[in-house]
């Protein structure tokens, strides 16, 4: 096992930043070596901050070159496949941030490349998976103690998004496919139809946007989900989620106990008795760093850990049929292929 994983980063937006700040601060046993983005600029701005970090502006050079064993990609969805793709070809881990691509067809094509390389290669960045109190509610759930899961209410607020770009189509691609994937997980089995209500819409949304969504998720035992999204919600970063059983229930994210309320204080920021947290940075932060590190180990020769790039594609076939309720408000079954032709 080497001592070291050196690491590159595609895509040095917010969460590429982020995620360069903890492989070069947080991580043990990781060390970052480059970063690459389109915008040059901002690839060398962000490389300057750390010792011995170059910038470039080609993702597949940074994929291919001989001192980066392995790879974060967090650039949009529509590079995703290619650079995916190449990660493949020359066999190093790769984590990719959600969604895995923008369509059910292209992940599927990364799952079964992936199977030809004969080795667990992708991690999917589905945090939530990582943070203890949705670990937890998992380890609950699974142990049988409160008898079959029968229910989960999601929500998932956020305090704003880019007006003029975030359309309604996105709100299902790349905000709901994290309840997409909370389902699976807490569940332990497939989303098998979706259903995306229409509310009348917030003022705040740009114009045509519909927020917030209501979805309804069926699982394959029978069990119902039903999720608010609403990413225009004005307060800030709320995450909480309800799982119903046969002999009782579990909640995350409820700040307190009793009637409350969130709205906004005097200088802008959330407040619900005590502080809403601002963007998904503060609220999942040691989610963040639990699935770096236990990525890193993974690459090191640990254990295979986090979403698969089946999960990856779960996710997306579903996020895929949502959009296709989104337009008509009908229920839409999943087109999700038998694993079992894969191998």
């Amino acid at each position: 096992m080497s001592e070291s994983l050196r690491v590159g980063v595609i895509g040095v937006g917010i969460m590429g930043a982020d995620h360069a700040e903890r492989l070069a601060r947080r991580t043990a046993r990781a060390r970052l070596v480059a970063v690459a983005d389109p915008d040059e600029v901002r690839a060398k701005e962000l490389a300057t901050r750390f010792d011995g970090v170059r910038s470039g502006a080609d993702p597949l050079e940074l994929i291919d070159a001989d001192d980066v064993d392995a790879v974060v990609i967090a650039s949009p969805g529509f590079v995703h496949e290619e650079q995916v793709l190449a990660c493949l070809a020359a066999g190093k881990p790769v984590l990719c941030e959600k969604p895995l691509t923008m369509d059910s067809d292209s992940s599927l094509r990364l799952v079964r490349a992936e199977q030809e390389t004969g080795r667990r290669l992708v991690q999917v960045g589905f945090m939530r998976r990582f943070d203890p109190e949705y670990a937890q509610v998992r380890s609950v759930l699974a142990g049988g103690f409160l008898g079959r899961t029968l229910l989960l209410h999601n929500v998932h607020r956020n305090a704003s998004v880019p007006s003029t770009d975030f359309r309604s189509e996105m709100i299902v691609r790349d905000s709901l496919v994290h309840e997409v994937d909370v389902a699976r997980f807490l569940f332990g089995e497939e989303v098998v139809a979706i259903q995306v209500l229409s509310p009348a819409p917030t003022s705040h949304a740009a114009e045509g946007v519909v927020d917030p969504q209501v979805a309804i998720f069926t699982m394959a035992g029978g069990g119902l989900v039903t999720n608010e999204v609403f990413v225009n919600s004005q307060v800030g970063y709320e995450v909480r989620c309800e799982a119903v059983a046969e002999r009782g229930s579990l909640v995350i994210g409820r700040p307190s106990t009793g009637l409350y309320s969130t709205s906004l204080a005097a200088d802008g920021v959330g407040q619900w008795g005590g502080r809403v947290p601002a963007d998904y940075r503060t609220r999942f932060a040691t989610a963040y760093d639990l699935e770096v590190q236990a990525w890193v180990d993974s690459a090191l020769g640990g254990e295979d850990v986090g979403a698969t790039a089946w999960d990856g594609y779960a996710a997306t076939a579903v996020s895929t049929a949502g959009m296709a309720s989104l337009a008509t408000g009908e229920r839409v079954t999943v087109d999700l292929v038998d694993p079992a032709t894969l191998s």
